[in-house]
């Protein structure tokens, strides 16, 4: 009986999708407002990338938002799996060490992660990348640390003042935005340089700098939590 269920239900999301993909006709050109974006975030901003442009100027409240909602996890997670008492820290657990596999391939990856996170931040701005795709790299490097060295802790203390320090400049950006230029997060209120180049785009590669230090360290913590 429950066999049978699964392959009714199979067969009707096969009937659905297979609905959708028949009647799927590829645009042929652009709908108004894309084609409007596409033009004014080069032109305005200054950025080659149209989705960092859009979600790191136009939409910066919605970032501002997004960026507490990810605050409001890793303080969540904290509160529900934080450990009372004595500092772990201070008291590490046993840990059952990882393999030499594990513990070389990290130590060969580990440099390689944290550039190629690097990369992402900071030419977010000129091609597919940016500040949280950044910081979620910055995490899974930590993530490997932590396989690899399962007694280690991580510092919450200088996690928790560096992402802090990165929210008040994220938002202290926001307000010079406004004050220097046309709006909350206008990346306009620096130079916008030259079109394509590395320093361009105005304030935008900053704000993403302190994206990818934000969502990286609160990740981080995210992780370390949960390993606990």
């Amino acid at each position: 009986m429950r066999r049978a269920f699964i392959l009714l239900a199979v067969a009707l999301f096969a009937i659905l999708f297979a609905g959708i993909a028949i009647e799927y006709t590829e645009r042929q050109s652009l709908p108004p407002l894309a084609a409007s974006y596409i033009k004014l975030v080069s032109q305005e901003l200054g950025a080659p990338n149209i989705i960092t442009g859009i979600l790191l100027s136009y939409r910066g409240f919605d970032t501002l938002g997004e960026v507490a909602v990810l605050f409001m996890v890793a303080a969540g997670v904290g509160l529900v799996l934080g450990e009372r008492g004595p500092r772990r820290a201070a008291e590490p657990k046993a840990r059952t060490a990882s393999t030499e596999i594990v513990q070389t391939g990290t130590a060969i990856l580990l440099p390689l992660i944290s550039i190629f996170a690097a990369y992402i931040i900071m030419n977010g701005h000129l091609s597919a990348g940016g500040g949280f795709q950044g910081g979620a790299i910055i995490a899974s490097g930590v993530m490997l640390l932590l396989l690899a060295r399962p007694d280690i802790g991580l510092d919450h203390d200088f996690l928790g003042i560096t992402e802090s320090l990165a929210g008040v400049l994220f938002v202290l950006a926001g307000i010079a935005g406004l004050v220097f230029a046309g709006g909350f997060l206008d990346s306009r209120m620096l130079p916008l340089g030259q079109f394509g180049a590395f320093f361009s785009a105005g304030a935008i590669p900053v704000i993403s700098v302190l994206l990818g230090v934000k969502v990286g360290c609160e990740l981080s913590v995210v992780i370390d939590r949960f390993r606990g």
